[in-house]
């Protein structure tokens, strides 16, 4: 390669990563935005949150699509395929954590100004506080290729699933306190599992970090808390 096209090649790969943390960022906002809506009540943030999806889904087609081209041009092997391999893994993570909490913006709408329980929404916001951590910590692990600090939040996934468990059982117990619980309880147990999944998506990046890095999977067996299972409602 001429010194020029090695320029132009670190460029691109550079493009990608940065198109990466763009749509992390994202994700990050949209994180905070469907759990302030949730705490809130507020249906004009959840419809924002709503509103806001199409940009992400279209950043991660941009990477997917910028990703085959490099590959097709360059030819790249050993750490720059895994570079390129990672930033579509990663960002397939990241467009399903938006989706995520664009779930939990469509449960706020659907609750319809349901009566909130107030003691719930602190759990809540425990919870969406972790999550949001995890994200933003392996986002960081990324950006430095940080392999300990993305094990660090591999290792920490139980914390997410321990508090799910917790507003599980609270849920429960006010549902079977009161009928009338049943609707908006209901919804907030989906929110819930929602967050413990975004809490998922970030160990599957911490692993594609370990892969790029170290040119292996990481083949141990995830740290799991989680004793409820559920299937969310995207």
């Amino acid at each position: 390669m001429t010194e020029h096209t090695v320029s132009a090649y670190e460029n691109e790969l550079k493009g990608l990563a940065q198109r990466v943390a763009e749509m992390g960022g994202l994700a990050e906002k949209q994180i905070v935005g469907s759990i302030d809506a949730l705490i809130r009540n507020d249906h004009e943030l959840a419809q924002q949150v709503r509103a806001a999806d199409p940009q992400i889904d279209a950043l991660q087609r941009q990477i997917e699509e910028t990703g085959i081209l490099i590959i097709a041009k360059r030819q790249p092997m050993a750490v720059d395929l895994r570079e390129i391999v990672g930033a579509l893994r990663i960002a397939t993570d990241l467009e399903r954590i938006a989706d995520l909490a664009k779930s939990n913006a469509k449960r706020v709408l659907a609750m319809n100004g349901a009566q909130q329980l107030p003691k719930v929404t602190g759990g809540f916001d425990a919870m969406a506080r972790l999550a949001m951590e995890r994200v933003k910590q392996v986002l960081d692990a990324y950006a430095q290729r940080d392999v300990a600090a993305a094990l660090e939040v591999w290792g920490a996934d139980g914390d997410i699933d321990a508090l799910y468990n917790s507003l599980f059982r609270e849920l429960l117990t006010y549902m079977l306190e009161d009928p009338r619980n049943i609707g908006p309880c209901t919804h907030l147990l989906f929110c819930a599992k929602n967050l413990e999944r975004i809490g998922d998506h970030a160990t599957n990046i911490a692993e594609t970090i370990h892969y790029m890095v170290n040119g292996v999977a990481l083949v141990d067996e995830r740290p799991k808390l989680d004793t409820i299972s559920m299937v969310p409602v995207a």
